[in-house]
């Protein structure tokens, strides 16, 4: 389901409707069992406690991540999580009322409330888990195209773990003389039949067109149309796997695509309610955070002595350079032959740049590059201009991630490792144009949430 120009899983949106239900009757069941029953207190409870309650529990559940990809571990990891997410959400609900008095329901339903939602959603997620590989509620997809481009939805669908993909009957050649597909999923079409038919025969819920050659006798214009008229949703390539990876696949790209296609929307509106998120996002952050900054700031000038900053150029909105801000983590001889990746197990880091790294501490000067209008809270990572010479001419549409300002964090970060190779670079650009393209404020909302659980599992740092 398309939320906000941002794909959303249906079933991911259904579950976090669900669960938000049972948190809010969650307390309404607390306050029953601490007052004994449907008298006094039991009917006094005010529904923003409940919407409240409900409220903090989802967003700690989203922090740990069972809202994303942790959503499909095994059922013991998914309750660890669950464990995890309710013990923060307690710990912010009691943060919350040293600031706002809630002693009337806090101290007391609070955590008899969590106890019950606990133990309701495990038990749903434990449901969920055996229910979501069931074959009858994923849409039935056929894909036209048998080549290159069309082979790419099958390794997609190998590589994911996720119980959401759409289930593929099989791949209808087309004027297609190799078959890049598994053979058992080729559906060759007999003397006298048409897609129609076999979108009837197998039930099929969606067309995915996979052919190359789109020009006037390249592909069947009618029987795509019939389709599309009977109800049959009939999805390009590079579409399908927008919504299914949350990528722009470089392999499957079109340049029309790009042009004709939604998004890329930039307009004065947009440019001041990011800017004013921009703002507001930062000035909290840097309220929640000084105190660990000055306590970096203190083991660094400590341990490896000046200077605490360290500055870089790189490359941002409309090829501007300018010189970003960070904790120092390495040794100040680090690029003493010149600019390199960063690498696994760098011997230039120091003790405390490890730490730093490890839970992104190193970032948070770059607070300053957000308020000085440089880069954003949230976008693609500036790269560095040795870099970025190099990955334009290797990388097809590489300069389009520059049509916005760079961000802190970004879609790439909270959806793939760090990189440190052009390989990489080119994974991470698909889905720095998935940004671009499909930018809100609710994605904007979305990736900080998930950096959080990036950060607290210590996911993708070097």
């Amino acid at each position: 389901m398309r939320l906000f120009s941002h794909y959303v899983p249906r079933n991911t949106l259904f579950i976090a409707l669900f669960e938000a239900l049972l948190l809010a009757l969650s307390v309404y069941l607390a306050v029953y069992i601490s007052a004994g029953g449907l008298h006094g207190d039991a009917l006094s409870i005010r529904p923003e406690a409940a919407l409240l309650f409900a409220g903090v529990m989802l967003a700690a559940m989203l922090f740990m991540g069972l809202y994303g990809q942790a959503s499909v571990e095994g059922w013991t990891g998914v309750f660890f999580r669950l464990v995890a997410a309710f013990a923060l959400g307690l710990s912010m609900l009691y943060g919350l009322h040293l600031a706002v008095d809630l002693s009337d329901w806090v101290a007391g339903p609070a955590p008899i409330s969590a106890a019950i939602a606990l133990a309701a959603i495990s038990a749903e997620r434990l449901v969920f888990s055996r229910w979501r590989q069931a074959a009858v509620l994923k849409p039935r997809v056929l894909v036209l195209g048998t080549g290159s481009r069309a082979a790419q939805v099958d390794r997609l669908l190998r590589a994911s773990t996720a119980g959401t993909m759409p289930r593929i009957v099989g791949f209808v050649p087309f004027k297609e003389s190799d078959h890049h597909v598994p053979s058992r999923y080729v559906l060759e079409l007999a003397d006298g039949e048409s897609v129609v038919d076999l979108v009837d025969r197998y039930k099929i819920n969606e067309l995915v067109v996979g052919v190359r050659d789109r020009r006037a006798g390249g592909m069947p214009v009618d029987d795509l149309l019939a389709c599309k008229l009977r109800g049959v949703k009939v999805t390009e390539l590079s579409s399908f796997f927008e919504r299914e990876s949350g990528q722009i696949r470089l392999e499957s790209l079109n340049a029309s695509w790009l042009i004709f296609g939604e998004g890329f929307r930039q307009n004065w509106l947009r440019t001041v309610m990011k800017r004013s998120f921009d703002i507001a996002a930062s000035l909290a952050l840097l309220v929640v955070t000084l105190p660990v900054m000055l306590l970096t700031a203190l083991a660094i000038l400590l341990t490896m002595g000046s200077p605490i900053f360290y500055r870089q150029v790189r490359v941002g909105q409309g090829g501007r350079h300018f010189s970003i801000y960070k904790f120092r983590s390495m040794r100040n001889d680090a690029e003493a032959n010149g600019a390199v990746w960063a690498r696994s197990n760098d011997d230039r880091i120091t003790p405390v740049g490890h730490v730093i790294r490890k839970l992104r501490i190193d970032e948070l000067p770059q607070i300053i590059n957000v308020l000085k209008g440089e880069m954003s809270f949230v976008g693609p990572r500036p790269e560095r201009p040795e870099f970025v010479a190099d990955l334009e001419e290797q990388i097809p549409f590489y300069d389009a991630r520059h049509s916005i300002k760079p961000g802190i964090t970004g879609w790439a970060q909270v959806r793939y490792p760090y990189g440190a190779s052009i390989r990489d670079a080119q994974e991470k650009l698909q889905y720095d144009l998935y940004y671009v393209k499909n930018h809100t404020l609710f994605l904007d909302l979305a990736i900080m949430m998930q950096t959080v659980e990036v950060v607290l599992w210590r996911k993708g740092s070097r």
